[in-house]
């Protein structure tokens, strides 16, 4: 009894302990090397899903991990699995990260932290001397911001954890009318070979970190915030279909303007989701209209909505009503509806948020509950296994944005409490 006493007196000392192995030096030079590749003239970051830039982002990762002396594994969707492992190396890993890409012309924190984070807690445990008895892993999710070309976003983690939909995700295409499987594969041949990972290998539990990407953290002056769960999201495309006309010589009875219509459908949706509680996030973020020429009446008009809420009822009652809407305003044109996404909301309960939560106040910082406005990985991870998220501020609450920054001490932070959760997570 003495000797288990004793035992859990040096686990707790090497764990407080580790908290001084996180190398914000390191981290900070990793982040900015990552930052290089892809660097837009404003200070952020332009690397795409499948492109170039990525799969260089993914071999310096590679790198890294090999220059370490840690193992890596890589599915057919080309999600990357670095390992250290743990005394029992037959258990389900712990595992860690988020993506590599961006948005186009995007952050230099949005994903990378998340993975970055994810592989300086490896190295920190390692530098400790800390033995896990399971493996601990970092992960690159492949093409998570893929929606801002295909429509479609969380790919790799989709695939790997749910490969039935494989075969719909590889047909998806892009708006240069390219597949996702010719696009993957383009990625797979620019990419260095390592080990396999077959999809939906067991996890035994799984972590992200990332920036916020909203402002309540910085606002409130919260260090760390603990994700309860993450909003689902619906979204869609309107095709509104008129007929070209001279602008000149077309009276007005006579038009069948497909910009118009696309102007009044939109003014009445934003009445139906109009929400004084400020809960619904309803954003209209693309438009295209044909010829798109000053002379000539728009012969048609496309956009996309983004519709995310986080309680189920209202994520179906409302995003019902968008093509009922769609039609009853499209006055003489034609007008079609598509659903491009529809993710439940997921709550993080358990044993994940309660060990962040014991991490966040053994390491003294200040914290709050927040759900994600924004999807990420954790979402399809969490249909596999236990899952939570670890938020840090960022500048403004702003993302998507080539100007979004965070601070070194909050990312130190962040790493410091998920190095920790890790731990604790892979010794249960």
């Amino acid at each position: 009894m003495g000797e288990l006493r004793m035992s859990r007196n040096a686990n707790s000392n090497s764990l407080q302990m580790m908290a001084g192995h996180v190398d914000q030096d390191r981290l900070w030079q990793r982040h900015l090397d990552m930052a290089s590749i892809g660097a837009t003239a404003l200070g952020g970051v332009h690397r795409l899903p499948f492109s170039k830039e990525d799969a260089e982002s993914r071999r310096l990762f590679l790198s890294w991990a090999s220059a370490r002396g840690f193992g890596a594994e890589m599915d057919d969707f080309g999600n990357i699995f670095v390992r250290r492992d743990g005394t029992e190396r037959t258990l389900d890993p712990v595992v860690s990260g988020s993506h590599s890409d961006t948005q186009p012309n995007g952050g230099r924190f949005d994903g990378i932290y998340g993975v970055l984070a994810a592989f300086e807690a490896l190295e920190a445990i390692d530098d400790a001397g800390i033995a896990t008895r399971r493996p601990i892993e970092a992960v690159i999710w492949t093409a998570e911001e893929a929606d801002a070309q295909f429509g479609v976003g969380c790919l790799g983690s989709q695939a790997y954890a749910n490969p039935s939909k494989l075969p719909k995700l590889m047909e998806i295409r892009n708006n240069r009318n390219i597949p996702v499987k010719q696009a993957l594969a383009e990625l797979m041949e620019d990419h260095p070979r390592v080990g396999h990972r077959a999809f939906k290998s067991p996890i035994a539990y799984y972590v992200e970190a990332h920036i916020e990407q909203g402002p309540e953290l910085e606002a409130r002056d919260k260090t760390i915030g603990i994700v309860t769960a993450i909003q689902g999201h619906r979204s869609f495309k309107v095709q509104v279909t008129g007929e070209a006309g001279h602008a000149g010589n077309t009276p007005e009875r006579l038009r069948k303007d497909a910009l118009v219509a696309a102007m009044q459908i939109f003014s009445e949706l934003r009445k139906v989701f109009h929400d004084p509680s400020d809960v619904i996030r309803f954003t209209v973020g693309e438009m295209d209209v044909v010829p798109n020429a000053m002379a000539v009446i728009p012969g048609s008009a496309t956009f996309t909505i983004d519709f995310r809420h986080p309680e189920p009822e209202a994520l179906k009652l409302l995003g019902d009503k968008i093509a009922v809407v769609a039609r009853d305003n499209a006055g003489p044109c034609d007008v079609k509806v598509s659903e491009l996404r529809n993710t439940s909301p997921v709550a993080f309960k358990g044993i994940v948020p309660e060990t962040i939560l014991k991490a966040v106040e053994n390491l003294d910082y200040s914290y709050m509950y927040l759900p994600s406005g924004a999807g990420h990985d954790a979402r399809y991870i969490a249909e596999m296994c236990p899952a939570g998220m670890i938020f840090i501020p960022c500048w403004h609450g702003v993302s998507h944005n080539e100007a979004e920054s965070a601070t070194l001490y909050d990312m130190t932070a962040g790493t410091r409490v998920l190095a920790r959760t890790l731990v604790e997570l892979a010794n249960l």
